[in-house]
């Protein structure tokens, strides 16, 4: 007479004989773990950077852009670059007078970026970044001053010997004294600092915490480059299109370079929303390629435990007889294989989430980026987990379930 059994006695009789071969059983899910671990690990570490370029560049707000020498932003790829006329302070100064749209606009020049920083014994690596700017540069680059003033107009005017120091910066040289009023040499030049950013982190890369911020007159006379391009950044004030302010900067700065009316711009205007949206393009190709790596990896993985489940089976064969002799139908033999297949893989893949959103995360962290929990990543691998465990499982449940009993009871 034909034995049913219900769901809750074949996932029993599968965990009885998933515990009576620990080893093999471990080793299975390892397989999985790895696989798993691969999968969740890149795409944890490619959310947690893409939530930190969002919320770095949404700070910068979405009416803001950027004019600066042609061909010196970011750039993704190869090829040879043209070499443009450098942007003067001069024009840029024109250019801050002269545009009549209501905005808050920063001349900016990058003097260095990798400086060291010293204060008594205590120096930074070089990798500091020293700028030159007006007062609007903390808002125009979406800074919090949180110890300390902005630059005054007396220190602007003069090109004063006045710092504003990013957090890492801070912490390196004062560790837990107060940094103010206090004096510090950013390469080879003394300054008295006067304020701290708050917290920015590493935005695209560029060490947003590791920032000395000094008058842009300053800037201009200890820069060692003999013909230095400024960039001229604009944050829009009020709810205007920024494709028409844009369009009446572009006219205003051709007018102000000398351009004739057929030659091309050589200068560029790099909107804050643009930039964000090439990081999002190469993002998007991470992911692709991580979630590739992943499923190749998951694929081995599961070649091994389809394996793994037919030499169980082999082992079984006289096992499988004696329960098909007092009363097993091929499908109770088919689901116990299939469900024991499934077990395997979600104990595999469990270990493998936990290892692998740590790592991801690690990861993440370490190069600025920030601490997730992908609930969708962790939700999709276990439905992955699901359907490996039952296309691995389902040839080798197949096999078990086709065995004569007669047959399989001979078996030694």
């Amino acid at each position: 007479m034909p034995v049913k059994t219900t769901f809750r006695e074949n996932v029993s009789i599968a965990l009885q004989s998933i515990a009576g071969n620990r080893l093999r059983t471990s080793l299975t899910a390892l397989i999985i773990a790895i696989g798993i671990m691969a999968l969740v690990g890149i795409l944890t570490a490619v959310e947690g950077i893409k939530q930190y370029t969002t919320d770095a560049f949404s700070s910068l707000g979405a009416n803001s852009f950027t004019i600066q020498n042609r061909g010196s932003g970011i750039r993704f790829g190869g090829g040879r670059r043209k070499v443009y006329p450098a942007i003067r302070y001069d024009q840029a100064a024109r250019f801050r007078d002269k545009f009549k749209l209501p905005s808050t606009i920063a001349i900016n020049l990058n003097v260095s970026s990798q400086a060291v920083a010293k204060y008594a014994s205590n120096k930074t690596n070089p990798n500091v970044s020293i700028t030159g700017s007006n007062e609007n540069y903390v808002q125009t680059n979406g800074y919090k001053i949180a110890l300390g003033r902005n630059f005054s107009d007396a220190e602007l005017e003069h090109g004063a010997n006045v710092v504003i120091i990013g957090e890492e910066v801070k912490d390196k040289l004062f560790k837990k004294e107060d940094p103010i009023n206090k004096s510090i040499f950013v390469g080879s030049n003394k300054f008295r600092v006067i304020g701290v950013f708050a917290p920015k982190g590493s935005s695209a890369g560029f060490g947003g915490d590791r920032l000395c911020l000094i008058p842009i007159l300053k800037a201009k006379q200890i820069t060692t480059v003999a013909n230095p391009s400024f960039s001229i950044a604009v944050m829009v004030n009020g709810p205007g299109s920024l494709d028409l302010t844009t369009g009446e900067a572009t006219s205003l700065f051709r007018n102000i370079r000398s351009l004739n009316v057929a030659a091309p711009d050589n200068f560029e205007i790099v909107r804050s929303d643009s930039i964000q949206q090439q990081l999002s393009g190469q993002i998007t190709g991470m992911t692709i390629a991580g979630f590739g790596i992943g499923i190749i990896t998951l694929l081995g993985a599961a070649i091994g435990l389809m394996n793994i489940m037919l030499v169980s089976v082999t082992e079984r064969t006289r096992e499988i007889g004696v329960r098909k002799a007092i009363g097993a139908t091929p499908g109770v033999i088919r689901k116990q294989f299939l469900i024991e297949a499934v077990v395997i893989c979600i104990i595999g893949g469990i270990g493998g989430m936990i290892l692998g959103m740590a790592i991801g995360n690690l990861i993440a962290v370490s190069i600025s980026g920030k601490f997730v929990i992908p609930w969708l990543w962790l939700f999709s691998a276990f439905a992955l987990c699901t359907f490996i465990g039952l296309a691995s499982g389902f040839y080798p449940a197949k096999k078990a379930s086709n065995l004569d009993p007669v047959e399989a009871l001979r078996y030694e």
